[in-house]
């Protein structure tokens, strides 16, 4: 889920002042800065004190791995360039609204002649923050009001109430944040929440109350995260004419899952990037009652970006035993953020016109982007939009498992929905994209449902 347009009532600088020398600390070029700056670059310096002014609530001992390697400076641009760094570890623990460098001579009895003094000057955040803004994704939005206690206990610590009110989803959810002092990649977070939707195209709602545990961590080039999670789940029709197929899967059950996630991401930008690659692997082992069933999916997607860009997703949903999977559980396709030409979520099995998902699926898709014909507003609010020509696929269905790897082939083979268009997407900011395109669908089965033509979407993932 995407933010279109936030504003924060407390709102954390993404930076602060730059670390440097002011206009009037420079001197006029002479015939010798040149040599000025070769000495200042070459002379070895000695880092022998870090401070750190400011600080309230804030426990120093955590702020020493940010602001260790400043004491590993050889020269003086070499300091600038640790303080500066050191500088922005701080500013990313969330806990402080500005950081300002201060690099000085040693004072002193015990003052080296080539020793230095580096100062952070810290601002705290306040106790107590808000915020609203408002969040698109899948094609909904929503209107979301949060208040944090930043800091809470002093080490970076982050407790979060956050309550979102949307077109077809309203959420309350409390939250607990903690970082691993040194290691703010490792965190521990435990989050409380309520979650009411509505699926229109599956005539469900769907009412969740749980709570969930979670630990990431980097490991090499990839981050990972494990997660407990136990909902109570709650299903209803939405309507008195939804099916009989949906009408069973009504009632109260408990799930308990524990899950995997694994992400490489290189990309330059989480919107509309113009480089780089994203991997990214769910897995997920759950158990449901009061009828034991117990389930395992993966669910994988991968996508290349340049000028021609690919992307790929894929997943399975595999039942152990007899006992048929919940359809709050199933993989949905279709919609302008996955198969385009196709009307949300319409793609697959389905009961008197309501969609029940799928047990496995997969989608590509083939994108060829280019910047506005005539480059109107180049260098400015043009370079927010871009062309974009496509040819995507997919299939959603369930397999029988007893056969064997061949069958499941040729029937994920078989009915193939695809369609191929044009269009104009505009990335709003690193937060949100919009699309509108012009789509062809083919390949399209009994009861599916198409959007041939004009098509709009707005969202953050996009196939």
């Amino acid at each position: 889920m995407g933010t279109v347009h936030a504003r924060s009532l407390d709102p954390l600088p993404m930076q602060g002042p730059e670390l440097g020398f002011h206009a009037d600390d420079i001197e006029r070029p002479d015939m010798e800065q040149e040599s000025k700056q070769e000495v200042l670059e070459n002379k070895d310096v000695i880092v022998q004190r870090v401070h750190i002014d400011g600080l309230g609530r804030t426990k120093e001992d955590c702020l020493t791995y940010e602001i260790a390697d400043v004491f590993r400076a050889k020269n003086l641009i070499d300091v600038m360039r640790r303080a500066h760094e050191a500088r922005q570890k701080l500013l990313r623990l969330g806990i402080f609204r500005q950081v300002d460098v201060v690099i000085d001579t040693s004072q002193g009895v015990d003052a080296l002649p080539n020793g230095l003094d580096v100062t952070f000057d810290v601002t705290e955040l306040r106790r107590m923050t808000g915020s609203y803004n408002t969040m698109v994704g899948n094609n909904e939005g929503c209107m979301v009001l949060g208040l944090k206690l930043p800091n809470i206990f002093g080490s970076a610590e982050k407790l979060t109430f956050q309550v979102s009110y949307g077109t077809k989803e309203t959420s309350y959810g409390l939250s607990f944040f903690k970082p691993q002092p040194g290691h703010f990649e490792r965190s521990f977070a435990v989050n409380l929440y309520k979650v009411a939707g509505q699926f229109p195209w599956s005539s469900l709602r769907e009412t969740d109350r749980g709570v969930s545990t979670e630990f990431s961590f980097p490991l090499w080039k990839t981050n990972h995260t494990l997660k407990w999670e136990g909902v109570w789940r709650e299903l209803g029709c939405l309507e008195r004419t939804a099916s009989f197929a949906v009408r069973e899967e009504s009632g109260h059950s408990l799930k308990s899952s524990l899950s995997h996630s694994m992400v490489i991401d290189t990309r330059n930008s989480a919107i509309l990037p113009r480089r780089g690659a994203l991997l990214k692997i769910n897995q997920v082992c759950g158990l449901t009652l009061p009828d034991p069933v117990l389930h395992t999916f993966v669910e994988t997607s991968s996508s290349i970006f340049q000028v021609l860009s690919a992307s790929l997703w894929g997943g399975c949903l595999l039942p152990i035993g007899d006992k048929p999977t919940c359809i709050a559980d199933r993989f949905y396709l279709g919609g302008p953020t996955s198969v385009r030409g196709f009307s949300m979520y319409s793609i697959g099995p389905q009961s008197e016109g309501d969609y029940l998902g799928g047990e496995v699926y997969w989608a590509g898709a083939v994108h060829l982007f280019t910047p506005l014909p005539f480059h109107p507003g180049k260098g400015g609010f043009g370079d927010l939009f871009r062309i974009h020509f496509f040819l995507n696929a997919g299939n959603l269905c369930n397999l029988n498992y007893g056969d064997g790897p061949q069958a499941h082939l040729r029937k994920l083979a078989e009915c193939i929905r695809w369609s191929y268009g044009a269009g104009i997407v505009l990335r709003l900011g690193n937060i949100a994209r919009l699309e509108l395109n012009y789509c062809i669908p083919t390949g399209v089965q009994s009861g599916d449902r198409i959007c041939d033509g004009f098509q709009f979407g707005a969202g953050v993932r996009f196939l």
